[in-house]
């Protein structure tokens, strides 16, 4: 019996039932793991997380939660897709998908109240998170006046409120400046102290590096290629190139080529 919080036996995907987006996916994912799963664009990542997600159903294979299979009959048992729904937050890639209440503190109340809390609870829990992700300010502002980074912290907030024992990332450092990239490194690693399981869809490698996540690769052809620790895949630059996260990068010196591995992210070695 595993013992993997989420599990994904050979799960296959196509978008219109003929282009492919997963091919024969297995991977296990335990409690308290933080999962980088990298992959170059268009090779599959932002749908294996919204597979395990319960967003959308494999065309072949299955995702098990707690042992249980993950299906339309499944979730429509109301006991289970309380548990279900509750025990996973998923941070959208566009955060404008993600944001509909009236203000910023609406937003972060929404998924309590949801779940049944008071107001009362659900607003200390708000101003808690509001606290922790440095937005206290913004919590009058409607979504359509924040800018990009605040868009990707309300987000996340609106998440982190309902306090999920899985959380859902795909591609968080997309379009983010420098410091808010900082922040919310320093807000992945929290949730990783806090015992909580991280899966995160992301090519940015030096966010795979600053976490020391376990990691798991996919290739062009929607395969899982490798599984293993941060500090082995970033080593191995031969599966970086094969699976197009790095390339080689070639220059002339009069007559001499020179050539050396490029990666539009910088990311270093332990």
């Amino acid at each position: 019996m595993s013992n993997d919080i989420l599990n994904m036996e050979h799960v296959s995907y196509r978008y219109f039932d003929r282009i492919p987006a997963l091919e024969n996916i297995s991977l296990g994912i335990s409690e308290g793991e933080t999962l980088a799963v990298i992959g170059s664009n268009g090779s599959g990542k932002s749908t294996l997380l919204q597979i395990a997600a319960g967003l959308l159903y494999p065309h072949e294979g299955r995702v098990l939660f707690r042992g249980v299979e993950v299906n339309e009959k499944a979730l429509r048992a109301k006991a289970f897709m309380k548990q279900f729904r509750s025990s996973l937050g998923f941070v959208f890639q566009d955060s404008d998908v993600q944001l509909f209440c009236p203000s910023v503190m609406d937003e972060l109340m929404y998924g309590p109240l949801q779940l049944g809390l008071s107001e009362d609870e659900a607003s200390d829990r708000a101003m808690e998170i509001l606290a922790m992700l440095g937005i206290e300010g913004l919590k009058h502002r409607p979504s359509y006046m924040l800018s990009g980074g605040e868009k990707k912290k309300v987000a996340i907030g609106s998440v982190l409120t309902m306090n999920p024992e899985i959380i859902l990332v795909d591609e968080p450092t997309n379009g983010l400046d420098p410091r808010t990239q900082c922040t919310l490194m320093e807000v992945l690693m929290s949730l990783r102290e806090a015992g909580k399981t991280v899966i995160i869809a992301t090519h940015d490698l030096s966010l795979v590096d600053e976490l020391q996540a376990s990691v798991a690769v996919l290739s062009e052809e929607h395969c899982l290629v490798r599984r293993g620790e941060a500090g082995d895949i970033l080593a191995d630059e031969e599966l970086l190139l094969s699976v197009n996260l790095i390339h080689e990068h070639r220059h002339f010196h009069g007559k001499e080529v020179h050539s050396h591995l490029h990666s539009h992210y910088s990311f270093h070695k332990h």
